[in-house]
């Protein structure tokens, strides 16, 4: 991703079972921080149901972990699903990176990867 001000971590999330992008997705990102977690950044999917913006640019190596409020999505569309929320928990290492993290939703099922 170019820009300046692109994050050290972004997502994009998919319906799968729309074959749209899903949008208006609140999505947190995290540390794991002796005793718990750190709240670093917050931000919504916007209407292609990517987050650009999730933090700052640089993150040093260590675990995150990145938070989906999939139940309120569902629950606007009027759809019954499982999954009240998703948790991808991954490990930076190497802090001069740039990490995507994608998701692909639908009501009973996700999946994720190491994007680019």
């Amino acid at each position: 991703m170019s820009g300046t001000n692109t994050s050290a971590v972004t997502t994009h999330v998919l319906d799968s079972s729309r074959g749209l992008p899903a949008a208006g997705i609140t999505v947190v990102l995290e540390q794991a921080s002796d005793g718990g977690w750190s709240r670093i950044g917050e931000s919504v999917t916007n209407d292609d149901g990517r987050v650009r913006q999730l933090g700052p640019s640089r993150l040093d190596e260590g675990t995150y972990r990145l938070t989906f409020e999939t139940g309120d999505y569902f629950q606007r569309l009027s759809v019954d699903s499982f999954y009240p929320q998703v948790q991808i928990t991954f490990r930076l290492a190497d802090s001069e990176q740039h990490y995507h993290v994608p998701l692909l939703l639908s009501p009973f099922a996700y999946s994720t990867y190491r994007g680019s």
